[in-house]
């Protein structure tokens, strides 16, 4: 291609010229992943290094295991950028399809447990799978297909949101992982869609009373898993750890009682990156995934805490910008199911480790060790990136 001036513009130039893929990314989203991809390798190495020297293993294997993943997790979040996010419609019940056999695959002999939860896939060489994770992004991208536009011979007018029947179809459809993910169990990721479908359905335009009764409905439901023996002996535990933490301090409240002593004992300024007595003692378990941000607390203080939340708030506000910019209701609502996901899952951890949330085991986005989640919430992010750069302009 040649320019008004007879010059064949270059590479870069292509790649930096107004209205390029490139010039519309939204910036501050790419920001926000980069810090805290520092931030996490940091914390991450500060977390396991002591225990893998003790180990007489590589003290860095953690450290460089996670920089793996997040090159790998930008990859996979670059090619999602680069699709149109509108043909996902077409391909959305595959990717449901594909979630649901991965999470009965997790059930069979295939599946592995870790930590309690039967949730794993084994894949040799040191490396698993998590395919609760991934089914994150393909329950968004359902959804989102099927209350963002009319069904044949529907006709939605002025703010008149789903019918009934996407409601139902919507519950049913994602009742049916989050029963197999009960199985596991993994009530921490049953929660995290929950929200999704709420807060999907909430900003689809669906009826308040109709969005009250689900919620009532929900909270009925949660009674019911706790008084018909569902959860497990050691999660019904975390939840009287919750309500009353000093009732065994050595059992089911050790976790909470040490992450609240870590973060206590970094002060405002912490204690100094690698210098958390709480932290090279081993004293919190899995302090690498799930209590990742009692290290931040202790080594980082308040201020290295809060600039965390801080740039994890940034990117949810983004995400509520890219919203409502979307080009049509299903980018809506696409951007919706991500918010909603990141926000909660990082209300939960932190919550967690300050003791005004139960322990539940869920990782906070883009902080915590694990490859499964990194990379989903990377295709997340992905679906942010394209939902922006095909949005309405202004």
């Amino acid at each position: 291609m040649i320019n008004s001036y007879g010059v064949r513009p270059s590479l870069i130039g292509r790649v930096l010229a107004r209205g390029s893929v490139v010039r519309r990314l939204d910036w501050v989203i790419i920001a926000c992943v980069v810090a805290l991809g520092v931030i996490s390798s940091l914390l991450i190495f500060s977390a396991t290094r002591a225990q893998l020297i003790e180990q007489h293993q590589d003290p860095a294997a953690f450290l460089k295991k996670n920089l793996l993943n997040l090159a790998i997790g930008l990859v996979l979040g670059g090619l999602v950028t680069a699709l149109d996010y509108r043909l996902l419609r077409a391909h959305a019940p595959i990717l449901y399809a594909l979630s649901c056999l991965g999470l009965i695959a997790v059930l069979s002999p295939l599946g592995a447990t870790v930590n309690g939860a039967h949730a794993w896939i084994l894949l040799g060489a040191g490396f698993q799978v998590e395919p609760s994770e991934f089914a994150k992004v393909a329950l968004v991208v359902l959804l989102a297909m099927i209350v963002g536009e009319p069904r044949d011979g529907e006709s939605r007018t002025g703010n008149s949101g789903p019918g009934l029947p996407d409601i139902l179809l919507s519950l049913g459809l994602g009742g049916l992982p989050m029963a197999l993910i009960m199985l596991e169990p993994d009530l921490g990721v049953t929660l995290t869609f929950g929200a999704i479908i709420l807060g999907v359905l909430a900003v689809s335009g669906v009826r308040r009373l109709w969005l009250f009764g689900l919620t009532i409905s929900a909270v009925l439901a949660a009674a019911a898993v706790v008084l018909l023996g569902v959860l497990k002996p050691y999660q019904i535990a975390r939840f009287s750890a919750f309500l009353n933490p000093a009732a065994d301090p050595r059992g089911a409240g050790y976790n909470a009682q040490q992450a609240l002593i870590a973060i206590g004992s970094g002060g405002f300024f912490g204690t100094g990156l690698f210098h958390g007595e709480q932290t090279t003692g081993h004293f919190v378990p899995e302090q690498q995934t799930d209590f990742i941000f009692t290290v931040a607390g202790e080594e980082l203080g308040f201020i290295g805490s809060a600039v965390i939340v801080l740039l994890l708030g940034i990117l949810i506000w983004r995400g509520l910008r890219i919203a409502t910019q979307a080009a049509d209701l299903f980018g809506t609502l696409v951007a919706t199911g991500v918010v909603v996901w990141l926000a909660f899952q990082t209300f939960e951890n932190v919550g967690m480790t300050v003791g005004i949330m139960p322990i539940t085991g869920l990782p906070l986005p883009l902080v915590s060790y694990g490859g499964s989640a990194t990379f989903a919430n990377m295709l997340g992010l992905g679906l942010l990136q394209a939902v922006h750069i095909r949005s309405r302009p202004g």
